[in-house]
């Protein structure tokens, strides 16, 4: 029978042999190899990634934060992103972009992801309670146009489709940093924070963000009128939003006002 786990040999000899071993200790491969522990069913929430990586796609800290906030809640999560090119690729040891080479955002996703990824064409109201799309500059970037067209933005077909597919289902939808930029081109009339409209002496360094919100039809909120860990939620629209990384802030802020957005869009699912 093989082996219920590597043998130490096969652990150092970084080749074949521990792939291998690892394939045939998890019977659905290395993605059911790390896949969590199912649980009772709770609520179904989508999380939508934009690549790996703040510069040119999802912020880790903040997926990762989305993810432990929804387990937490004992949340039945699936994640995905869009099967598309980058926009581009940036070297995050010099915060330039690497000429040279493309990636695409459903293979890096798959990073954060674990392996356990769909395509975003994949998603559906019909399996899922609620979405949540976390920040970094992929949003802007990878789902949108954004981070080059500003108010005059286009958004991915496949996001803007769920996006009010969600809305009109009346289920709820949560974003954080930039992502906000989505639901306020998307979803006429939300209100949404991505933080302040002043940057406050480097405090708020993307706070020109709220005047293009303001200008795609959307009300921002200040977060200013919010308690620094919590989130604003527009319960019209049943979106949920905080601006985790938009401050330059402790990171155990940034997790703690994430918190209060899973929270937020976990109760308002009804689950």
């Amino acid at each position: 029978p093989p082996p219920l786990a590597p043998s130490p040999a096969m652990l150092t000899s970084r080749g074949p042999a521990l792939c291998t071993a690892l394939r045939r200790a998890a019977p659905g491969g290395l993605a059911a190899f790390h896949s969590s522990v199912r649980r009772c069913r709770g609520a179904r929430v989508a999380v939508v990634l934009s690549g790996c990586g703040v510069y040119d796609g999802t912020e880790i800290h903040e997926a990762s934060a989305v993810l432990v906030h929804l387990s937490r809640g004992g949340a039945e999560v699936q994640m995905y992103a869009p099967d598309v090119p980058q926009m581009h690729v940036i070297d995050h040891s010099k915060g330039q972009p690497a000429e040279t080479e493309s990636r695409n955002v459903l293979v890096e996703s798959a990073r954060i992801a674990r392996g356990k990824i769909a395509s975003l064409a994949k998603l559906t109201t019909a399996d899922h309670d609620a979405v949540i799309f976390p920040g970094g500059f992929g949003a802007a970037k990878n789902l949108s146009t954004f981070a080059v067209d500003g108010k005059d933005c286009k958004v991915n077909r496949e996001v803007e489709r769920v996006l009010k597919d969600f809305h009109k289902a009346g289920k709820p939808i949560g974003l954080c940093c930039i992502s906000p930029v989505l639901a306020a081109k998307v979803l006429s009339g939300a209100e949404v924070t991505v933080g302040h409209e002043e940057e406050e002496g480097g405090k708020w360094p993307y706070a020109g963000t709220a005047g293009a919100i303001k200008e795609l039809g959307a009300k921002h909120l200040l977060f200013s009128l919010i308690p620094f860990h919590e989130a604003h939620v527009d319960a019209k629209n049943k979106v949920v939003t905080t601006p985790a990384f938009m401050c330059e802030t402790a990171l155990h802020h940034i997790f703690d006002g994430i918190g209060a957005m899973v929270k937020n869009v976990l109760k308002l699912t009804g689950k």
